[in-house]
């Protein structure tokens, strides 16, 4: 039983020795919070919990992350406490606070030299940054609504970034607390501005109903140390160079102090004595010292000695400067003083080599200050200094600050791997990682996925909302689709709408690891689905997934193409579509590519024909033909447009194909003009939608009716109800022009596409077709009788003739007859028939009526 005891008393007391481990959020808001070198929390809320953890044995455990981040580990209880946070109802709703503040402050604008901003109202058209998630900008949101003043909040992740964006003009203001902001205006050159709003008290907090141990301890040091002066909590005010309130001196001690003024007055003045018996005899010393120190201060350099013990023995300005003392104060002390732990080492390891060894060293060192809060690199240069003897007595070294040279790096960097509006990978980092994956796989098989992701009908939103909110939707969906990632997966902007995710180190098994980004992939599908706020207002988008998974073989050119491949074939059959890469869209695609390449030389080896198709008249008589075109390939044949047409149009062939066949279909006017069984005939020649919204489409039609002798109206152009959803200002015009030279107008498929009334009346249009599909079943559906009533009677009401197409069956004649239809096109009157052919059969249709 003794044992059993012991053994629990020991237990507990290596329980109590270990401590507890405390893990603490930590942003970069210097100097509130911060991380130092070693990762541990600094600034004013890092040291004081320091303090607190080293009395109560708390392990504090940093986890180093931006401000919204840190919130969302907070609520999820990754993190047991979060210093620096400002209290409001709505917080207390979601966080637990001490009662006594930590700290007090508020916040500020600062702006560039130069910028006015003296009120709310002077931010109107001015661009504010705020940290993203904090109360300036839940404030400034409401401020703003409410005196309906019109400036751009933008958000960013850290002060830094804020302040750099204010500084380099791509913001007018931003706004932060005082702490951060007095500690930094100098560095980036900004001044403070006239707006001061939002007095907040500063707390540790945890999350709701978690951690209440945490903040009763707290709440027991700050009560009693806020009491005591003399106490860690203003000696670490004072450390940071925080305001903390007048001391009361007791009478006794005005006294002493007195005494010991009044000793010193007498100390001063035998000094004085003294110095003014040597001032005569040290005068050509302190003149020559004077010349050398002008000319060592007014260098750009950082220059010292360092006796053998690694004391400082001068300074020049610039050291002075960077320590922030006089020159004289620094003499007789170590780094350890000016530099934190880490720096320190370092500095003694490089003086060890020159003052032990003898060594001329150049280094580049990156040196930190003693709370880690200021980082500078420098190039420095380092060299014994010998007495007469030879000996070693000092060290001299000259440092020159590279910090800006490589924050210039740093940048480009940023701007060569990383997307300027969204902060994601561009395609250059994504195609560096990918290799990288892909090389991994090959020597260690881990399965890895890439997902394409397109945003549907985006052009849409930039045209109806503006690309500013089309940038916002972007940043938005970025940032909702990386919440949702591994942090060992990438997500990258290729650039438009077009984002891709590099899935890795996924399961070894094939089906499962696709079964996986296959259900990543519909996630996607379901986030980009929700409602993004923009304008206070919800808009609803879709996404297309592409998913390829790692093959052998394969390169990160070709994972990325297929992914492409895989969307595109999405995006094609709907709306929130996921789709696999597979071999037959790779070999879809070489056959597109085989006929655009062949379409190519149709043109210049004439290999295109023109087919017609008679329409007819109610009395069965020939009033002219629809042109149709046909390719016929030396290899394959008779190709029929369903096939290239689409690959024309993609290419934009579809331009000097479409020119060839109206010239022909002049010309073809032209040479039926000459005689009189044909001279009335006129033909129908189909439209595309790239030809009609080409700035030069009226110029070529008129171009290949002056050119044939062909009369313009014989010549008949079809178009569809789609082509005129687009520009309908821009393309009314384009008919209008063509009207006057007396080409007429044609809608083809009329009853299938989206039928305005509105429109109808402001197209110059000569003609409505009848769609085949409603001719097709007219017979046994009432609906579609309905539907060719309707557009019989639209026709007559706007004065148009209309035309019924796909008429197969004589039934089918009869009864389009017996609706008021007069004019007819099918294969009840004819198929399509080269020229030859359909001539010789219009010959023999006129014999049989005689």
């Amino acid at each position: 039983m003794s044992k059993v005891v012991a053994m629990l008393l020991l237990l507990s007391c290596i329980a109590v020795a270990h401590g507890r481990e405390v893990v603490v959020g930590v942003y970069q808001n210097p100097p509130k919070i911060a991380a130092a070198a070693d990762g541990q929390p600094s600034g004013i809320f890092g040291d004081l919990l320091t303090e607190i953890a080293v009395r109560e044995n708390w392990q504090l455990k940093a986890v180093q992350c931006d401000w919204s981040y840190c919130l969302q580990l907070l609520q999820a209880g990754q993190i047991d406490l979060l210093p620096d946070v400002a209290y409001n109802d709505e917080r207390a709703q979601q966080m637990d606070f001490h009662a006594t503040p930590a700290l007090f402050s508020w916040s500020q604008l600062y702006v560039s030299p130069g910028v006015p901003l003296r009120s709310l109202h002077d931010l109107a058209g001015k661009t504010v940054i705020v940290l993203q998630g904090s109360v300036q900008q839940q404030y400034l949101q409401q401020q703003l609504a409410t005196a309906a003043i019109s400036a751009q909040l933008l958000q960013t992740r850290s002060m830094a970034e804020a302040f750099a964006m204010v500084a380099s003009g791509q913001a007018d203001a931003v706004a932060a607390n005082h702490y951060y902001g007095r500690a930094h205006i100098h560095k980036y050159r900004l001044q403070q501005s006239d707006i001061i709003f939002q007095p907040v008290q500063l707390f540790y907090a945890t999350a709701k109903h978690r951690n209440q141990d945490l903040l009763t301890v707290i709440e027991t040091y700050l009560a009693r140390w806020q009491t005591n002066a003399s106490s860690p909590y203003y000696h670490v005010l004072q450390r940071w160079g925080s305001e903390q309130p007048p001391l009361q001196i007791s009478e006794q001690l005005w006294w002493l102090l007195s005494m010991l003024c009044t000793l010193l007055l007498l100390a001063l003045a035998g000094a004085w004595w003294l110095k003014k018996q040597v001032v005569e005899k040290t005068r050509h010393l302190q003149a020559s010292e004077d010349r050398l120190n002008t000319i060592l201060n007014s260098v750009d350099a950082h220059i010292y000695i360092k006796d053998i013990k690694g004391r400082y023995q001068y300074i020049n300005r610039k050291v002075a400067e960077l320590f922030g003392c006089a020159p004289q104060d620094a003499v007789g002390r170590r780094d350890e003083a000016f530099f934190d732990a880490a720096t320190s080492a370092n500095l003694q390891q490089n003086d060890q080599k020159v003052l032990q060894q003898g060594l001329r060293i150049v280094e580049e060192e990156q040196n930190c200050s003693v709370d880690g809060q200021q980082c500078h690199t420098y190039l420095s240069v380092k060299m014994p200094l010998r007495d007469s003897k030879g000996q070693i007595y000092a060290l001299c070294g000259i440092s020159t600050d590279i910090t800006e040279h490589k924050q210039q790096q740093q940048e480009i960097h940023q701007l060569a791997f990383y997307d300027a509006l969204t902060g994601l990978p561009n395609r250059r980092m994504l195609l560096d990682r990918l290799q990288h994956a892909v090389l991994l796989n090959e020597r260690q098989p881990r399965q890895g996925a890439l997902l394409f992701i397109d945003l549907d009908h985006f052009k849409d939103l930039n045209d109806s909302l503006g690309h500013a909110m089309g940038d916002q939707l972007l940043q938005l969906a970025a940032r909702r689709l990386q919440q949702h990632l591994r942090k060992i997966d990438t997500l990258a902007r290729l650039g438009g709408d077009e984002f891709v995710v590099l899935l890795t180190d996924m399961h070894p098994d094939t089906e499962l690891a696709s079964q996986k980004a296959g259900l990543i992939a519909d996630k996607i599908v379901q986030l980009m689905a929700e409602p993004f706020m923009l304008q206070d207002r919800p808009y609803t988008l879709s996404a297309s997934v592409g998913v390829v998974m790692f093959s052998d073989g394969c390169n990160a050119d070709e994972l990325l193409q297929r992914a492409d491949l895989a969307m595109y074939d999405a995006k094609e059959r709907g709306r929130n579509g996921v789709r696999f890469f597979n071999q037959q869209m790779q070999a879809e695609v070489s056959a597109r590519a085989e006929l655009a390449a062949g379409l190519r030389q149709a043109l210049t080896q004439q290999q295109f024909v023109l087919h017609f198709q008679p329409q007819i008249q109610g009395d069965n008589q020939v009033v002219g033909a629809e042109v149709l075109l046909r390719w016929l390939h030396p290899e394959q044949g008779l190709i029929p447009p369903g096939r290239f047409i689409p690959v024309a149009e993609s290419s934009g062939q579809i331009l000097s194909i479409g020119r060839w066949v109206l010239q022909q279909a002049c010309m073809q006017l032209a040479e039926w003009a000459r005689h009189s069984s044909t001279a009335n005939w006129y033909l129908a020649v189909n439209v595309s939608a790239r030809q009609l919204h080409d700035v030069n489409f009226v110029a070529e039609v008129t171009t290949a009716l002056q050119d044939s002798g062909a009369r313009p109206e014989r010549l008949l152009l079809e178009l569809t109800e789609s082509q005129l959803l687009q520009d309908i200002d821009i393309v009314i015009s384009k008919m209008q022009q063509l009207t006057e030279l007396g080409v007429r107008f044609s809608l083809d498929d009329f009853g299938t596409g989206y039928s305005s009334l509105s429109y109808l009346k402001r197209l110059p249009l000569a003609q409505l077709k009848v769609d085949g599909s409603f001719v097709r079943d007219i017979l046994s559906d009432p609906n579609d009788e309905a539907i060719v009533k309707t557009i019989l009677a639209l026709g007559r009401s706007l004065e148009l003739t209309v035309i019924a197409e796909g008429v197969e069956t004589e039934q089918q004649y009869q009864k389009l007859q017996q609706l008021g239809c007069q004019q007819f096109q099918g294969y009840f009157f004819g198929r399509p028939a080269a020229l030859a052919d359909f001539v010789s059969a219009q010959q023999q249709r006129v014999s049989v009526q005689r």
